[in-house]
């Protein structure tokens, strides 16, 4: 209160609230100190004119420039991780109708929806979908911890469960290569003529179960040679497709290190589910949408192991913190595991205790195919320009346009406690909640 009584007595206060206001609810910005300064500039000779505009972080509100963190993660920033949700379900929906700078021919292309599981390590508690009670002769209910944690944590593989995640992003990429095989001999092509017949074209999401393994949902699609600019070829069905993901996933696997003289080779689990995608919005519940993938994987966009496993949102620097850590059992095990096995020189690439946190998984959440549909980045930076289009556009006369000069010093994170008590009581900033504003 002390700090807010001052800003008002100062006459800086509605100055603040604007400025917080901008960040979209973001409760982690980060903090920069520096200048930018936008000059005219004659396009013929390169003279530098008059200065247009000029920011300098000492004369904000704030004292610095505040800047959204971005951060995916619901648990850090539920404003920055909403924003990303709802940028993937964007993504995920040009890709299925078009839109975004993605023809709208897509929607008549083979679509499926996929999920790969991993392997099991051990038996865990479960709820049986045969209604059946767990192995441990209890009838979990839906919020019970005890659900994907093992029944024997001694003779639980943690080893292999923490390897087989470091290795999920690779076993993903040699599944997309078989794939692509698979179409091709079922039409009687060669992987090279292939090329000029059609493309896979996909975008996927990473999901950590209960028991800490990582699985993937994905939308895979069947192009014509040029992506979705194309029509896809004649031959290409939904059904071929789903065939093809079947005896991609059986056939793809990764070789992984030597342990102690134990080999680890990596596959996908059993339980494989592919579902064609229909264009129908609604179906009575009867029918996998568009709209249904899109919002499911958007959801476990911004959730990661944290969420499911109750393991931590961040790094650790040393194995000394897990004592204090509020975390299950089942995830100290994995991290502990993954911790000594990123003390062995020969797995050192893997950079086990960067990602002990996330059980061993290093890969990014959200990947797409090249030629899928736009991108986040894209987004986002609709929505900046659209940000700038609302403010008064420096005015150019002809033969001019603008040079930029800028420098920034990072000054921290987060906000003061009169900061985030004043940015709690605002609305975010038209164009700051993470709605793309551009057709």
């Amino acid at each position: 209160m002390a700090e807010l009584s001052t800003l008002a007595s100062l006459g800086t206060l509605p100055e603040l609230a604007r400025q917080l206001s901008g960040l979209g609810g973001c409760t982690r910005p980060v903090r920069l100190d520096g200048h930018r300064t936008e000059l005219a500039v004659d396009r013929t000779t390169g003279e530098i004119g008059r200065v247009l505009h000029h920011l300098d972080s000492s004369a904000l509100p704030a004292g610095q420039l505040l800047v959204r963190c971005n951060n995916r993660r619901a648990t850090r920033c539920a404003a920055c991780a909403d924003a990303y949700r709802r940028d993937t379900y964007h993504l995920i929906t040009a890709g299925l109708r078009g839109g975004k700078g993605t023809p709208e021919q897509v929607s008549t292309h083979p679509r499926v929806f996929a999920t790969f599981t991993a392997p099991g390590f051990g038996p865990v508690h479960n709820r049986p979908s045969s209604g059946r009670h767990c192995r441990c002769g209890v009838r979990h209910d839906d919020a019970d911890t005890a659900l994907g944690t093992p029944l024997d944590p001694d003779t639980y593989d943690y080893e292999a469960a923490v390897l087989w995640n470091a290795h999920a992003g690779a076993l993903w990429r040699r599944f997309t290569i078989y794939l692509r095989r698979e179409v091709a001999k079922r039409v009687g092509l060669t992987q090279r003529a292939f090329r000029d017949h059609a493309r896979i074209s996909f975008a996927k999401v990473a999901e950590y179960q209960k028991r800490g393994a990582v699985h993937f949902h994905a939308v895979i699609r069947l192009d014509g040679p040029e992506g979705g600019d194309s029509p896809a070829p004649t031959w290409a069905t939904a059904e071929l497709l789903t065939d093809a993901i079947r005896a991609a996933a059986a056939a793809a696997r990764v070789n992984g290190p030597t342990v102690d003289g134990r080999s680890h080779t990596f596959v996908f689990g059993r339980q494989l589910d592919v579902r064609t995608i229909r264009t129908a919005d609604f179906d009575g519940g009867q029918e996998l949408t568009e709209r249904a993938v899109a919002a499911y994987i958007a959801k476990y966009a911004t959730k990661g192991a944290e969420t499911a496993t109750g393991t931590l949102d961040r790094p650790l620097k040393f194995l000394a913190e897990l004592a204090q850590a509020q975390i299950t059992d089942h995830a100290r095990r994995m991290i502990r595991t993954a911790w000594a096995l990123g003390a062995r020189p020969a797995l050192a690439d893997l950079r086990l205790r960067a990602w002990a946190h996330m059980l061993g998984f290093r890969g990014h959440f959200s990947t797409k195919s090249r030629r899928y549909s736009t991108t986040l980045g894209a987004l986002r930076d609709a929505r900046a320009e659209w940000r700038r289009a609302q403010a008064a556009p420096p005015v150019l006369q002809d033969g001019e346009t603008t040079l930029v000069l800028a420098h920034w010093v990072f000054a921290g994170t987060g906000l003061s406690r009169g900061e985030a008590w004043l940015a709690a009581s605002l609305e975010p900033a038209p164009g700051t909640e993470g709605e793309p504003t551009h057709a």
